[in-house]
């Protein structure tokens, strides 16, 4: 496990157990690290990812804020959901992303403020420009739960977030790690941008079918990464 990762997991059991931003505030980065032991660029990064997984929130001028879910305690406490997310995969979740965000997209377009508008642009923008997996995962991420969060639907957004966890684990990095290539990033933020479009135009029906195709092209990959894994070398010609 990278530093970054290790330094994100501490915050995450750090926030979950109260032990930081008591007040909702977040200390300051040099703060933090120093309190941490750990490098302000791996801090940075841990952050980033916490803010991509919707557990803390960045308002310029002000700080960073740990970020609350009305069924932060549930989905935390909850043994079946913990159990759940354990034995299921990437086919599994792709399905319920498939049968759950292109409605969420209709709903983001028919919601979402200004603001909300602005903040999918950046994002759909930071998915185009991501140098490696990595960030383009993390960019991925924080574009879908913005979705999430502009349909004003707060059991929406405590189950995506809850699924999100799921996409921590080796199962998703290697897809993902499989997925990444410029020719792929490009067509996901080309859908990115699409889906962006019609949430700006009030088109709910436009942004529903778009994430839907969206969806299904990841789910196209997910099988076909899944068949290469399992298929077996062809037999050897009989003498």
């Amino acid at each position: 496990m990278e530093a970054y990762e290790q330094t994100a997991a501490r915050l995450r059991q750090l926030i979950s157990d109260g032990g930081i931003g008591e007040d909702g505030r977040i200390p300051p980065e040099r703060v933090l690290a120093s309190e941490l032991g750990v490098g302000r660029r791996s801090l940075r990064r841990a952050l980033d990812i916490l803010e991509s997984e919707g557990r803390i929130s960045r308002q310029q001028g002000r700080g960073t804020f740990v970020q609350a879910s009305p069924f932060a305690s549930a989905t935390a406490g909850s043994e079946v959901l913990d159990n759940i997310l354990e034995h299921t995969n990437p086919q599994e979740v792709i399905e319920l992303r498939l049968a759950t965000e292109p409605v969420i997209a209709r709903l983001a377009a028919l919601r979402a403020s200004q603001c909300d508008i602005k903040k999918l642009q950046r994002l759909a923008a930071e998915t185009r420009a991501a140098a490696g997996a990595e960030s383009y995962e993390q960019a991925d991420q924080a574009f879908h739960r913005a979705i999430v969060e502009a349909s004003r639907n707060a059991l929406f957004l405590a189950v995506f977030d809850a699924v999100g966890a799921s996409r921590r684990d080796e199962a998703w990095r290697r897809i993902g790690e499989n997925a990444h290539c410029y020719k792929r990033q490009a067509v996901h933020a080309d859908f990115h941008m699409e889906i962006v479009a019609a949430i700006a135009a009030r088109d709910g029906e436009r942004a529903q079918t778009a994430m839907y195709r969206h969806l299904s092209d990841i789910q196209q990959h997910i099988l076909r990464h899944a068949f290469s894994l399992h298929a077996l070398p062809a037999a050897a010609p009989a003498n």
